[in-house]
């Protein structure tokens, strides 16, 4: 078997604690059995090794054994035990993360959590569901969607991301800038804190203050505060129609200025996608599928999306976006007129971080900006990448100022990569923050993004979290090595 803990990543593990910890041993092994059965409990090297690698880069951390949790009471156990004998606890969901943030870098156990997948109640009368983590997003999103209701969270990887995964890393995707994010439609969540205690962080209603917020505390932790095992997300009536209109732009720059004057001519698009160039062809090649043609004077595209129940207003409000982005220079729209053409757009978005992925070495910064400020995102990411050598693909989240930046290797020197990459990195982090941003939108900080914290937090605000996170787990047992240098 594939071992490397800390060999692919500088500095990653931290060795105090690597030394610290305990990892379970055969009797460890034959407790949790007698909690779980012994075929919820992995040792097998098909299991260690699909729970030591996630879809951040190229990372493998091997966990000792991989726990199958089906209830808070197991999970209960298994953290009370742990916490007893010092066995760091890795929660993992469906391993589509970003940042590293389910790898279980100092060893020791997973929780798998992919038995905890039932939508356990389903209230149509409040507009509620209440769900375990292991539940598929896209999965709940179909199952709500049969009673009329919606919700709205949908990252890349809706079709394979589990909704306790969304929950630990807060996340948006398209349909956050209409809609929100994760921690806008959670209100109430059954965790399990690191000694076995089970609590719940609210209550179930749509206002609420009474206390500290531990809800929202626990939304976007990664998993290093508690487990949770049960979670209550409230639900909107579902949008009846949809439009879609993909804008081809002579320069990136120009696509991204458009984004912030479709604001300010009133309009609140469901969606507004930004596509470099290299983004749409990749993702078009990766898909074997070559719906689009791109003419070879185009640098970048827009995908603008309005959707609501009235068609004949929606379609006033996609002409009117046409009319705005018209003044730009720009290519003829495509507008889809079909759910099948909808569907094969939508397709290609979703799919350019894995054709970027299977394209070239690279590493995906998930930047964020005032919304007004991406046209200047943009020229500093291309002015850094020519300083130091490296081509960049972005794409990202436009409407809510959400970019995420593909620094590929290409032909670079595996030492010029090693030695410099961190430098344009911590630039570009720089200037992110200059303008009011911050170096993570939705894919948390994790592991590869922890020796940045401290260009968005000064050391006064790291020591608080830092505080926090030692009243919820004063061990240190839950994900280990995660957020913090």
């Amino acid at each position: 078997m594939k071992i490397c803990f800390a060999q692919n990543s500088p500095n990653y593990a931290c060795t105090l604690q690597a030394m610290t910890f305990h990892q379970p041993s055969d009797t460890d092994a034959a407790y949790f059995q007698s909690i779980l059965t012994e075929s919820r409990v992995l040792i097998d090297e098909a299991a260690i090794e699909r729970c030591a690698s996630d879809h951040t880069e190229d990372f493998f951390f091997p966990p000792k054994l991989v726990l199958q949790p089906t209830t808070a009471s197991e999970v209960s156990e298994i953290l009370r035990y742990c916490n007893t004998h010092n066995i760091p606890v890795t929660a993992r969901g469906a391993g589509t993360g970003l940042s590293g943030g389910a790898l279980p870098v100092l060893g020791g156990v997973v929780l798998d959590m992919r038995r905890m997948n039932r939508i356990l109640v389903l209230d149509t009368q409040n507009f509620q569901v209440v769900v375990e983590p292991g539940v598929i997003t896209e999965e709940l999103q179909n199952a709500v969607k049969e009673v009329g209701l919606y919700y709205p969270p949908d990252p890349a990887s809706k079709g394979s991301c589990f909704i306790g995964g969304n929950i630990a890393e807060n996340s948006g995707g398209p349909k956050a800038l209409k809609y929100g994010v994760v921690k806008d439609y959670v209100l109430n969540l059954e965790i399990v804190l690191a000694d076995g205690t089970i609590m719940w962080t609210g209550a179930n209603v749509l206002k609420n203050s009474t206390g500290y917020n531990l809800t929202q505390l626990v939304v976007g932790s990664e998993g290093t505060l508690a487990i949770v095992t049960k979670i209550v997300l409230r639900l909107i009536p579902a949008p009846q129609h949809d439009l879609l209109l993909l804008v081809p732009f002579r320069s990136a720059i120009e696509a991204c200025r458009a984004v912030n004057e479709i604001f300010l001519a009133g309009h609140t698009p469901s969606a507004l996608e930004f596509m470099e160039r290299d983004a749409l062809l990749w993702s078009m090649r990766f898909m074997q599928h070559q719906s689009v043609q791109i003419p070879d004077d185009i640098a970048a595209h827009l995908l603008i999306e309005v959707d609501g129940n009235h068609p004949e207003q929606l379609m006033q409000e996609i002409e009117s976006i046409a009319g705005i982005v018209a003044a730009f220079d720009i290519d003829e729209p495509l507008f889809a007129e079909s759910q099948e053409q909808k569907n094969a757009l939508w397709a290609l978005r979703r799919k350019v971080g894995e054709a970027v992925k299977s394209n070239s070495v690279y590493k995906e910064e998930d930047t964020v900006v005032p919304r007004a400020k991406l046209p200047e995102l943009l020229s500093c990411v291309k002015e850094i990448g020519a300083q130091f050598g490296f081509q960049s693909v972005c794409y990202g989240h436009a409407g809510d100022g959400n970019l995420h930046v593909n620094i590929i290797r290409g032909a670079l020197s595996e030492q010029v990569w090693k030695e410099n990459l961190p430098i344009a990195i911590r630039k570009i982090f720089q200037e992110v923050v200059r303008m009011g941003g911050t170096i993570s939108g939705e894919h948390g900080i994790g592991l590869v993004q922890k020796e940045f914290l401290d260009i968005a937090f000064t050391q006064g605000q790291i020591e608080l979290m830092r505080s926090i996170k030692n009243i919820f787990d004063p061990k240190g047992i839950l994900n280990p090595g995660k957020i913090f240098q």
